[in-house]
């Protein structure tokens, strides 16, 4: 019931903060890209390293999975293990990586309870964790443009059953402003803003003017 004495500002419990999500990145490999065909793949390369580099930014734990790396998939994706040098790769033989016991267990180890999700193919690698982990209790929030499927029908269907099932549709530009929140918070702010310029088309050529003409402080 809406009681307008309780209103207040402060931010929903829905939101993801640095202090209560763990990213979860899914099957980013070679043989997994040369299939997907939803969307333009030099696209969700950018966005997956984008994604990764707002975890990092903001201390988010993450989990980096591969399947059959050495025997059919081949390694991570080398621009998204160049942004975690020192992660151990959790290598399965599992489509459904919520069922490989060692990627449970290094998500529960975080203690927390938002995953942020993303990966190939999204028609399996993504939807089977995803429904898996929500049955269990997770908040899954699918970063739809750091994932694709084998065809534009593939990838949206997928999308559509796991909302279905509770999760939650972002993008990992969304992720990122999401995390950061307000611009004054000057501890992630040049980092937010680097990510931006690097990996978000025009509107980081939007930070670049408004930092040039503004002043270097202007906000995105």
């Amino acid at each position: 019931m809406f009681d307008i004495a309780q209103v207040q500002a402060a931010p929903s419990k829905d939101l993801l903060t640095p202090d209560n999500s763990v990213a979860l990145f899914v099957d980013h490999q070679p043989q997994m890209f040369f299939a997907a065909g939803s969307g333009d793949r030099t696209a969700i390369i950018n966005s997956t390293v984008g994604l990764a580099k707002a975890a990092r930014a903001f201390d988010v734990p993450t989990v980096l999975t591969t399947v059959a790396a050495e025997a059919f998939s081949g390694p991570l994706l080398p621009q998204l293990a160049e942004v975690f040098p020192e992660h151990e790769v959790i290598d399965r033989t599992s489509m459904n990586a919520w069922e490989d016991e060692a990627l449970v267990a290094a998500v529960k180890a975080t203690g927390r309870k938002k995953i942020i999700l993303s990966g190939l193919w999204t028609e399996v690698c993504l939807v089977l964790p995803a429904l898996s982990a929500l049955e269990q209790g997770y908040e899954v929030y699918v970063v739809s443009d750091a994932s694709g499927g084998v065809s534009p029908a593939a990838h949206e269907h997928a999308l559509q059953r796991m909302l279905a099932a509770g999760a939650v549709p972002v993008t990992w530009l969304q992720v990122l402003l999401e995390l950061q929140r307000d611009w004054a918070r000057q501890e992630t702010y040049g980092a937010v803003t680097e990510i931006a310029k690097e990996h978000a088309g025009a509107y980081g050529l939007g930070v670049v003017y408004a930092q040039s003409v503004i002043g270097a402080h202007a906000a995105g």
